[in-house]
């Protein structure tokens, strides 16, 4: 199969699974972030299994704490993921998220590992700054309203966290295995999901939702198989994705990343008339034009920090 077909289903199983957090989320199924972090979290416990394979093995005791605290990190990037796609449209959010986390990661390329961008990647930064500011505002825009969409925050916080997990991952790669990698990270996914547990109110909320899970009713058997098929699309999304990039261009399947957002927003729309409570996407032509208009701007910067 083609790679940009396979990047293109992809990233239409990564949107149905961004759709599915906002409906989870948003419809008070899940009634907190944190809850939905912390379970996110810990299935990532599947990697115990993966230690009895050949290519797993200790390494010193200063990568494993590096190692643990970049996958808390992540657990970190996805909490702020999730309040931010609560508060707000998942089609706002994710084009800022996606465009904060190549503007991290070069920021630390050029400010740690000494790298110089050229003047094309430089372009890229600027147009992915342009672009992400063009979403945030609510259009038509009045004089005493918030500057910025509600949730806009977290998307940036949530950006900036996930890149640094990103960038931690690859040096990581550079001097081991990725199994070995991919595995010791999980770990920390674990130990950042169980952290959550140390902030009083989040503690309270997650243990109440143990009492609730024991609860045989319906609602709680539907919440449970939804939010287990939407761990999976987010597998099975990554690891397409993964799989694009071995086959083809890594620059064009970055870059197609528009497509998810493009899906994000026709799905959202889509839902926005069977649940308007939970999908509060704008219907009307202004808004649309405005996502549509910062998803194609965003794209661009994305291929151009992309070029080498």
């Amino acid at each position: 199969m083609n790679y940009l077909v396979i990047a293109s289903i992809a990233y239409f199983v990564v949107a149905l699974e961004i759709i599915l957090d906002k409906f989870l989320l948003s419809s008070k199924r899940i009634s907190h972030p944190a809850i939905y972090a912390f379970y996110s979290g810990v299935m990532t416990a599947f990697v115990l299994f993966m230690i009895p394979l050949p290519k797993f093995h200790l390494v010193a005791t200063g990568d494993i704490i590096s190692r643990l605290i970049a996958g808390m990190i992540f657990t970190y990037g996805i909490l702020a993921l999730f309040f931010a796609i609560n508060k707000s449209e998942a089609s706002r959010v994710m084009p800022v998220v996606g465009a904060m986390i190549p503007i991290t990661t070069f920021t630390l390329s050029r400010f740690f590992f000494r790298d110089h961008l050229s003047e094309i990647q430089l372009i890229g930064v600027f147009v992915l700054i342009i672009g992400g500011l063009l979403i945030s505002f609510d259009i038509p825009f009045k004089v005493n309203q918030k500057k910025f969409f509600r949730g806009f925050y977290f998307s940036i916080l949530a950006g900036v966290l996930l890149a640094i997990e990103t960038a931690s991952f690859k040096v990581f790669s550079n001097s081991d295995n990725f199994l070995n990698v991919f595995v010791w990270t999980r770990f920390g996914v674990v130990l950042g999901s169980l952290s959550l547990l140390l902030v009083p109110v989040w503690r309270k909320d997650i243990l109440k939702s143990f009492h609730h899970s024991n609860r045989k009713n319906t609602e709680n058997h539907k919440t449970g198989a939804l939010f287990i098929i939407n761990k999976i699309l987010g597998g099975i999304g990554s690891i397409l994705t993964k799989n694009a990039i071995s086959l083809g261009s890594v620059t064009i399947v970055n870059a197609l990343v528009s497509i998810e957002y493009v899906f994000i927003l026709v799905i959202g729309l889509i839902f926005s008339v069977r649940f308007p409570r939970i999908f509060q996407e704008r219907e009307n032509l202004e808004n649309i034009v405005q996502k549509v208009i910062s998803i194609l701007i965003i794209s661009l910067g994305v291929f151009l920090i992309s070029k080498v």
